[in-house]
C-alpha cells in the first residue's frame, strides 16, 4: 500500500501490516494517510469479509512517533483540522476508518501496544494478544492526552475510572490486566492464527447480517434505549426485506 503499511488479500481475507519493525511500527504522519489509504481500498473490495490488523517486528505498535511528527509543526496543524464531511482530522481517521468499514476489523497484537497503536487497536471490532504483550495510553507522558478517537472507543470498552486511570498515569499494562478490564478480547500465543479463525467463522455468516450488526451496536451502543430501538428496526427491516425476496416462490 506505502512504505509503511503493507496490504495484501487471501481468499476471504484483507491483511493490513504496520511495517515499520525497526522502529517497533511508530507511527508517522505518512503512515496515518497510508492507514486510511488502506481502508479505503479494503471498502472497495467486495470479496473480503474480515480485515486482519497487525503489526510486523517485534510490536504491533509503539505509538505516534512524536520526535517524527514534531520535527514539522505544520504538518501537525494541517493534519489536525477535521474534514467537514468526515469529521475527523488525519490523526483521528487513521483509526475510524476502520470502525466506517462494514465487515469486521480484528486486531492481532503483540509487544508493545502503545499510545496511538493502542487506539488503532481500540478501532478494531476484536482484539486479540499474546499473553506477554503490553498496553498504555502513553500521551500523558508527553504532556497529551488521546486524541486519535481514544476517548470515543475506550468509553465503550471500561469504566470511567479505568479510562482516567490508565490515561492520567500513562502506565505500561500487562496483557492479563488489559483482558480483565475489557481492552483485550482474548489473549492468544498467535493473535493472527486466531484471527484468521475468527475470520473464517464469520465468512459462514450473511455479510449483511454481520455489516449489520456492526452498524447497529456503532450508532446505538451509547443512545438512549428510544434512539436505539429506532436504530434496531432501521437495521433489521432491510435484512427482513431481503430474506424475504430470496424465499423461493411456489408455482
Amino acid at each position: 500500500m506505502g512504505t509503511n503499511i503493507a496490504v495484501r488479500f487471501d481468499d476471504h481475507r484483507a491483511y493490513v501490516t504496520l511495517d515499520r519493525p525497526d522502529k517497533h511500527n511508530g507511527l508517522t504522519i505518512d503512515m496515518l494517510h497510508e492507514l486510511v489509504a488502506s481502508a479505503k481500498l479494503v471498502a472497495r473490495r467486495s470479496d473480503v469479509r474480515a480485515v486482519i490488523l497487525s503489526g510486523n517486528g517485534p510490536s504491533f505498535s509503539s505509538g505516534l512517533d512524536i520526535s517524527a511528527a514534531i520535527s514539522d509543526p505544520l504538518a501537525i496543524v494541517r493534519n489536525f483540522v477535521p474534514l467537514p464531511w468526515r469529521g475527523t482530522n488525519a490523526f483521528q481517521e487513521a483509526c475510524w476508518a476502520w470502525r466506517r468499514l462494514p465487515v469486521p476489523v480484528i486486531a492481532a497484537v503483540h509487544g508493545r501496544c502503545y499510545g496511538g497503536g493502542l487506539q488503532l487497536a481500540l478501532a478494531a471490532d476484536v482484539r486479540f494478544a499474546t499473553p506477554d504483550a503490553e498496553f498504555s495510553v502513553m500521551e500523558a507522558k508527553h504532556g497529551l492526552i488521546p486524541d486519535m478517537t481514544g476517548a470515543a472507543t475506550l468509553s465503550r470498552l471500561i469504566g470511567i475510572d479505568k479510562a482516567l486511570l490508565l490515561t492520567m498515569t500513562a502506565d505500561v499494562v500487562d496483557a492479563d490486566y488489559a483482558a480483565r478490564i475489557g481492552l483485550v478480547t482474548e489473549l492468544t500465543p498467535d493473535p493472527v492464527a486466531e484471527a484468521e479463525k475468527l475470520a473464517d467463522r464469520l465468512a459462514t455468516r450473511s455479510p449483511h447480517a454481520v455489516a449489520a450488526a456492526k452498524r447497529l451496536f456503532d450508532k446505538s451502543w451509547r443512545a438512549s434505549t428510544r434512539r436505539t430501538l429506532a436504530v434496531e428496526r432501521a437495521t433489521q427491516l432491510p435484512l427482513i426485506l431481503r430474506k424475504a425476496r430470496s424465499r423461493p416462490t411456489r408455482d
